[in-house]
């Protein structure tokens, strides 16, 4: 039997592209891990994807994970399969553009191949205690640049 955990995420950025944060909470019976980050130059759905990757790429064994997010972006790419056409175009968008933030998504993809993982979608500011900590905590990431 896998183990459960919940894996809270968030990130911010001031001016889109600008100094960035992120954080993610890992939560498995009763215990908590925080995790963060920051980049000096970046934007706000690089750091979303770097919340949810840090906290995925920090479980040392195959889990149920059920990551909570406010991101649309992140959520519905690998939900209504953006991401894996993508990947399957040579990281090519239907519209013939290319894919932003490719790196990442080979990331992502490749630790979502590791554990069973769900994707949750809460809404931002809306007063969830470990939502509204790791907005606090990626908005402190990113002014600390």
């Amino acid at each position: 039997m896998l183990k459960k955990v919940d894996l809270y995420t968030d990130g911010a950025c001031s001016g889109n592209p600008g100094p960035g944060g992120w954080a993610a909470v890992l939560c498995h019976r009763g215990n908590e891990r925080e995790m963060t980050g920051r980049c000096e130059s970046t934007t706000n759905n690089r750091m979303e994807l770097t919340a949810v990757i840090a906290g995925l790429g920090a479980l040392n064994q195959q889990c149920d994970v059920t990551v909570f997010t406010d991101s649309r972006y992140v959520i519905d790419a690998v939900e209504k399969g953006w991401v894996y056409g993508w990947k399957d175009r040579g990281w090519i968008r239907g519209n013939r553009q290319p894919a932003l933030n490719s790196d990442l998504w080979e990331e992502l993809l490749q630790l979502i191949s590791k554990h069973n993982v769900r994707f949750q979608w809460v809404r931002g500011h809306d007063g969830h205690p470990v939502n509204e900590r790791c907005d606090m905590l990626a908005v402190s990431m990113s002014k600390q640049i």
